[in-house]
């Protein structure tokens, strides 16, 4: 059964003991972002994490870590909480060919029930607001869902995006957005202000937990992302009207803001502690103007901790980076077996491959940088045989350490873009892309002696099952 919002996902965490009620009273700051951070050292089996006890918080309510662990990401595919990370990769994978379900529209949205509006908006009032590295710039609601409606096809349905970005409060009534060049809000941005206009935006927090997994997906410019829950959920999206701007948002989320992002208009947003591991630096970046917010009784504030990976955010892009690029290049090579890019967000991908002739492996990496994703993320492919796990990484290792030449096998492809968060840039949004062959060479490639590989005895897979039972016969 799909879950529609995000309290009934908790609840299901609950009661599959992956959900950490933290009763006794802690400090805004540190100790929520600390103990967030703290369940993503813990490994696999990392619980989600729940405080209703702030200090200076009246009635707060905060959820954190919800998409933190192997075992919460079943879930919310509702899958078994023990499924292993490459069998989920593969069921979203099969889910994906399901795509476009269409989503159904709902009235009554809980977030409904409050509402300020123009001069009563208060940020501060709704959010309990707290830094979440102690380096950041200001406050941040990094977990949010994002809609823009393209300005020149405002009724497309397919064109309306849906998608996760920085969002710094620096006012009451005003954030700062960080829109990468390569993302469709900033395409929609763009295009608004070369038409002298504003662009009019809805930003949904709190939302149920397949909404958090596409909004962070690399899909086509036309591509929805409700269509694309529909499939991963098995059952169509529930969404609702937003009042004012009109736009399509998901039914069950826990607060919907509503306004405007200001046309030529910038200020100072950043540092923040991001996904790379570093602190992104302060930036002159676009202002929206918050006109209303809506907003369930009590609200659940849920909030995503970003550092040194890995942290929920892997967790939560791990296979939505997987899947779309093992789909866009299977469309033009039907060779390509599998796609590991759940490394900080795609910036490494490890590919595995047959080959049609010599070269082709190289060819199949340029083409996973020319994505949609691999345009501004990915910096550095790896390209294995299709015998090679790529989820595996002693096998990934072992291709590298005996089949790569680098003088033949290794490319280096200076001034490409990248984001502009990526650390290693020089400048910003600019770096050298590389590729690893890590495969056999085939005709008319004749490079190296590969003819007699080491295989795998027959009886190999039998005393693997054997020994996995009398190991759990054991324990």
């Amino acid at each position: 059964m799909p879950y529609d919002d995000l309290r009934s996902f908790l609840d299901t965490l609950d009661k599959e003991g992956q959900l950490l009620r933290v009763s006794e009273e802690v400090l805004p700051e540190p100790d929520l972002a600390a103990a967030a951070n703290a369940a993503g050292r813990i490994g696999e089996g990392a619980p989600a994490l729940w405080f209703d006890n702030v200090k200076g918080f009246t009635g707060a309510r905060i959820a954190l870590n919800v998409h933190g662990s192997w075992a919460n990401h079943a879930l919310a595919l509702g899958l078994p909480k023990h499924t292993p990370v490459k069998e989920q990769v593969a069921e979203f994978a099969r889910r994906w060919d399901a795509f476009p379900v269409p989503p159904e529209r709902r009235e009554d949205a809980p977030w409904r029930a409050n509402t300020q509006e123009g001069d009563d908006v208060d940020l501060f009032s709704v959010l309990p607001l707290f830094r979440l590295n102690d380096g950041d710039g200001g406050f941040y609601l990094d977990k949010a869902a994002v809609v823009s409606r393209d300005p020149e096809d405002p009724g497309s349905f397919g064109k309306q995006n849906v998608g996760t970005y920085r969002l710094e409060v620096v006012g009451r009534d005003r954030l700062a957005i960080q829109p990468v060049p390569v993302h469709d809000v900033a395409l929609h941005l763009r295009k608004a202000e070369e038409r002298g206009e504003d662009l009019p935006i809805a930003i949904t927090l709190g939302n149920d937990p397949v909404m958090a997994i596409v909004a962070g997906m690399p899909m086509g410019y036309d591509q929805s992302e409700y269509e694309m829950a529909g499939a991963l959920r098995g059952a169509p999206a529930p969404i609702a009207t937003a009042p004012l701007t009109g736009f399509d948002v998901p039914w069950g989320s826990e607060v919907v803001i509503e306004g405007v992002v200001e046309g030529r208009k910038r200020q100072i947003e950043g540092p923040f502690g991001e996904f790379t591991g570093h602190y992104s630096g302060g930036r002159r970046m676009p202002v929206i103007r918050v006109d209303r917010i809506s907003y369930r009784t009590r609200p659940v504030f849920e909030s995503l901790y970003l550092g040194m990976p890995w942290t929920e955010c892997d967790y939560l892009v791990g296979p939505n980076t997987c899947v779309p690029l093992l789909k866009q290049l299977r469309a033009e090579f039907p060779e390509v077996q599998a796609v590991n890019a759940m490394y900080t967000h795609g910036l490494l991908a490890i590919i595995s491959t047959r080959k049609r002739y010599g070269g082709f492996a190289k060819a199949v990496a340029m083409r996973a940088m020319t994505t949609p994703h691999g345009l501004g993320y990915i910096t550095t492919v790896i390209v294995v045989d299709e015998d090679v796990d790529p989820f595996d990484l002693p096998q990934v290792m072992w291709a590298v350490s005996a089949k790569v030449n680098p003088s033949g096998d290794v490319l280096v492809m200076p001034n490409l873009p990248v984001v502009e968060l990526a650390p290693a840039a020089q400048p910003a949004g600019i770096t050298s892309k590389m590729i690893i062959d890590a495969t056999t060479p085939v005709a008319p490639d004749v490079r190296g002696n590969f003819s007699t590989p080491a295989k795998d005895l027959p009886e190999t897979r039998q005393w693997v099952t054997r020994i996995q039972n009398l190991m759990a016969a054991r324990g």
